[in-house]
């Protein structure tokens, strides 16, 4: 029975030492603290802060350690839409993100309770008083400035918590209905003026366009008239000189023809000139010279007379009487002559018209660099 009793004695004390042991490695394995690379570790021992725990293995006193895990990477917070009157009596809902990041850990647990909601409350009561101060088309227009002030204002006064705001972005300004549907009827309003604005522009821009379209065809037309006339005229000039040369040609060959006639035959002539008058359809005939000396004449031909009539004309100069046909004449162009004169005048009339186009581009040149700009 004794021996009973001291087996028992002795499986109590192994359970006793092995409870024992176990509950040391519990409590050595206790005090293991793994921070992360993003966060820091605050020891606070018996009520006393004892410092920072770098990120990685740390150990600390178990039981009577508390560590508190800040994290340094940047956090978002989210501003709750508020409504906000603005500067000119407009009702709006607005809200916003936030963007902040732990630079100091000991302050921004031990100076506040809990930053989070520290910093989402100021930065309510901040935007209120920003938006408060600004008119709605400034806040719509102007979310650089407000972004920027809000970032200015809340890093200063978080400052003291070890809390650094990053960034501010407003997300939504959201007008109330009424402020809203003035909005839009303002809006429209602004395109119908500008489309009739546009509308002006255009249609004057069109009139300048056929006015000067017009003033083009007008100065074409004047051109083409102007040339047309100028041929016209050029061409009546040469068939008058042909006509004129014509004439003479023909007047020299009739006194050619004419300076060897005798008396007789101008006699004959005369009659025959008489006979063709008398078969006329005139009821009266005037003779353009004396009839008596026709009659005497014609007494002479036939011999009623004793005065004989010379057969054959005195030899005659020609050249002395009339002339050299050259100076009669003058100088007859050629085909080739005239013919030439014309691409001279053709030439003379496509530089013209070249001139004219290249004036009609220059005009609508500066037409179209110096538009006149309709006021917005």
């Amino acid at each position: 029975m004794q021996s009973i009793g001291l087996a028992g004695a002795e499986g109590t004390l192994v359970c006793l030492g092995i409870i024992v042991v176990a509950a040391v490695v519990f409590i050595l394995i206790s005090g293991v603290r793994i921070i992360q690379p993003w966060q820091q570790g605050l020891q606070i021992r018996l009520g006393q802060y004892k410092g920072r725990l770098d990120p990685g293995f740390n150990w600390v006193v178990p039981l009577i350690t508390n560590v508190i895990k800040m994290d340094l990477r940047t956090q978002v917070l989210d501003i709750p839409k508020q409504e906000v009157i603005t500067k000119d009596n407009s009702p709006t809902n607005v809200d916003a993100v936030i963007y902040i990041k732990v630079i100091d850990p000991e302050k921004s647990y031990f100076e506040v309770t809990n930053y989070h909601i520290a910093t989402v409350a100021l930065a309510q009561t901040t935007l209120r008083s920003v938006i408060g101060d600004m008119e709605l088309d400034e806040i719509l227009y102007n979310r650089d400035l407000i972004n920027g002030r809000l970032r200015d204002i809340l890093d200063k006064a978080t400052d003291a918590w070890g809390v650094k705001v990053e960034a501010v972005e407003i997300r939504e300004v959201d007008p109330v209905g009424p402020v809203k549907a003035a909005m839009e009827e303002q809006t429209s309003a602004e395109r119908r003026r500008r489309a009739a604005i546009l509308l002006a522009d255009g249609n004057k821009r069109s009139a300048i366009l056929e006015a000067e379209g017009a003033k083009q065809s007008a100065i074409l037309k004047a051109e083409g008239s102007r040339q047309s006339k100028i041929l016209e005229a050029e061409g009546t000039r040469v068939s008058r000189i042909l006509e004129m040369q014509g004439q003479a040609q023909s007047l020299r060959l009739l006194s050619l023809g004419a300076a060897p006639l005798d008396k007789k035959a101008i006699t004959v002539l005369s009659l025959d000139t008489l006979g063709k008058m008398a078969n006329g359809q005139a009821t009266k005939i005037i003779f353009p010279f004396e009839i008596s000396k026709v009659i005497e004449q014609s007494a002479k031909y036939l011999g009623a007379s004793e005065e004989g009539v010379a057969e054959i004309g005195k030899d005659t100069d020609i050249e002395h009487m009339v002339g050299k046909p050259e100076d009669v004449l003058g100088k007859i162009p050629n085909p080739d002559e005239l013919k030439a004169e014309v691409q001279d005048i053709e030439s003379q009339l496509k530089k013209d018209l070249e001139d004219t186009s290249k004036t009609t581009k220059d005009l609508k040149k500066s037409k179209i660099e110096k538009p006149d700009r309709p006021e917005t």
